[in-house]
């Protein structure tokens, strides 16, 4: 047990937190372009459903290309949005609502369910002598708080958040069963709808592995719990779970699918993205790599929060509920990581629900020492980070530096800076903002036990509000096809005929779709043949008794590796 005082688990105040998670969430969702690769490839997929018939509905897939990218509710979700709101906003920036939806929707989960965890018994601080223990409510709402913040902490999910992939309905439908599992151990009812809707959407935005490894945590979970679940809950969540489950394949045979998209939405639903039988030594050097920077300061708060709660004398301390269940999941998304052919970080995002459960219990018994490393860690880091944006972007506006200036150049060629007065303004507001939140900290020494959260969670939303206003169109220049895009519309005759795209990658292919008007397609057939790699388009034209005619080659400013060659193919 842990010895605490009511003041040290005072309530951030609701509006301070509210728009912290707000800003967060928001920004960078607008005002951009479709980045290369994997939010390119989602906002693809909701491009072509938006465009589409019945068939894009039941098995997404880029336009052109006759490849499922898997179950369909991101990609309803988006071209649902699309439909609603892209005459508004623009289509790229109505589809990024539902990155939004996912990420509101898994950071309430996330601190409803440290909530209700955080009034349970067996985590309450104990009783002191003279009184003045915190309440229940107060204990649960201030570890909720320290969830919420160590979420938003997370370095990781700065970006990847903000992209249009399955992976954020992932984040949301595993917040949300964790959400539901905790709220069936006193309202099974609710639990159990709250467990199966999650189930639903774990179900029909991932492939069949995680599905399975996320039931399978689930009801380990469960069993393992000395908090039993009622049979209520477990009726209500297996019902839905199976209708999540059915839901697609009925679908195929209710429109009368043909059986070849059958087969290709069979495939998807199993290997989108690619998974192999055993443990991938790539995935694991790639976790054993980056893990550790994306989840900062998120696993060393859980390890901390492990080691003092699993050797709690209480019998059984490890089948507590603030332990099992989270601690399931997140073993169960550790499983999904390494038995994927090559995992990317967008991958990592789903570990780090269960893990800003665990890591808020390491708050009440966090030691001074520990407590000052992060708060100056995290001031320090972020300081030359948000100094170092400030530095560049005056290089880019200004050409002062000279030296910074020459080197954007170098690496960004063509790109100009322009001043923009509402982005100036609102990072010169966030920033002001930070030195404030900076001073307070520094300033006096409070008691609230989230006092070391406050900098890393604001450190990290400055970083990324300077980044997505300041920096904003350096990274559009920088990822988008949009310039290379408008460039080969310009050398295709009008009504020359399909391009054939085969031998482009998917975030290519997306983007072209999106920026121009040309019929890409996969067809060996084709007039024409956009590729870019030189050996592979001398392959196909020996393979096929064709000749070649280079008649465009191109590539985006910040990329030196990739060549686009369009060809025209002449039959020998």
């Amino acid at each position: 047990m842990v010895k605490l005082t009511a003041a040290a688990t005072k309530s951030i105040p609701r509006i301070i937190i509210f728009v912290l998670t707000l800003v967060y969430g928001f920004a960078g969702l607008f005002f951009r372009d479709p980045w290369k690769n994997e939010d390119a490839i989602g906002f693809g997929g909701m491009w072509t459903l938006f465009r589409g018939n019945s068939i894009d509905w039941l098995v997404p897939h880029l336009a052109g290309r006759d490849v499922s990218l898997g179950t369909p509710l991101p990609y309803w979700m988006g071209a649902t949005l699309i439909k609603l709101f892209g005459g508004w906003i623009g289509a790229a920036n109505a589809a990024r609502l539902y990155s939004a939806i996912c990420f509101f929707a898994a950071a309430l989960a996330i601190w409803y369910a440290t909530y209700l965890l955080g009034r349970r018994r067996e985590v309450q601080p104990m009783v002191l002598a003279v009184g003045g223990q915190p309440d229940m409510k107060s204990y649960g709402m201030t570890l909720a708080d320290g969830a919420l913040l160590i979420f938003l902490a997370c370095v990781g999910l700065a970006q990847r958040a903000h992209e249009t992939t399955p992976m954020m309905a992932q984040l949301m439908g595993i917040s949300i069963v964790l959400y539901g599992t905790v709220r069936g151990l006193d309202k099974p009812w609710q639990g159990g709808l709250w467990t199966g809707l999650g189930i639903v959407i774990v179900a029909l935005s991932s492939n069949l592995t995680l599905s399975l490894i996320i039931v399978s945590s689930t009801i380990i979970a469960v069993l393992a719990s000395n908090a039993k679940l009622r049979f209520h809950w477990t009726l209500t969540s297996t019902v839905l779970g199976l209708i999540g489950f059915a839901l697609w394949p009925i679908l195929w045979y209710m429109t009368g699918l043909p059986v070849e998209w059958r087969h290709i939405a069979e495939e998807g639903w199993r290997n989108m993205p690619e998974m192999q039988s055993s443990p991938s030594i790539e995935s694991l050097g790639f976790l054993s790599v980056n893990f550790w920077a994306y989840a900062w300061p998120v696993w060393p708060l859980a390890a901390i929060s492990l080691a003092h709660w699993g050797r709690v004398k209480e019998a059984g301390a490890w089948r507590a509920p603030h332990l099992c269940i989270p601690l399931s999941l997140f073993i169960g998304s550790l499983i999904y990581i390494l038995f994927r052919l090559e995992a990317n970080e967008h991958d990592l995002m789903i570990m780090i629900p269960s893990l800003s459960i665990i890591a808020a219990f390491s708050l009440p018994i966090l030691k001074r020492s520990m407590i000052s490393f992060i708060d100056w860690f995290a001031m320090f880091s972020f300081t030359l980070i948000a100094l170092a944006i400030w530095i560049i972007w005056l290089a880019k506006v200004t050409g002062y530096p000279e030296t910074t200036a020459a080197n954007i150049s170098r690496l960004l060629p063509g790109f100009e800076g322009q001043f923009n007065w509402l982005a100036f303004i609102v990072a010169l507001a966030i920033t002001g903002v930070w030195l404030s939140v900076v001073r307070w900290r520094t300033s006096r020494a409070p008691k609230e036990i989230w006092r070391c959260l406050i900098i890393s969670a604001s450190g990290t939303t400055l970083m990324w509000v300077l980044l997505m206003t300041l920096w904003l169109p350096t990274i559009n220049y920088a990822k988008t096809y949009r310039l290379v895009s408008a460039r080969l519309s310009q050398v295709v005759p009008p009504g020359g005929g399909c391009i054939n795209s085969s031998n482009i990658g998917l975030a290519q292919l997306a983007s072209f779709d999106y920026f121009t008007k040309l019929n890409l397609r996969d067809d060996p057939n084709c007039p024409w043949m956009l590729i870019h790699n030189q050996s592979e388009a001398k392959a196909y034209a020996q393979l096929n008794n064709k000749k070649l005619h280079l008649l465009w080659e191109d590539r985006r400013a910040a990329d030196r590796d990739e060549r686009l060659r369009l060809y025209e193919v002449i039959p020998e």
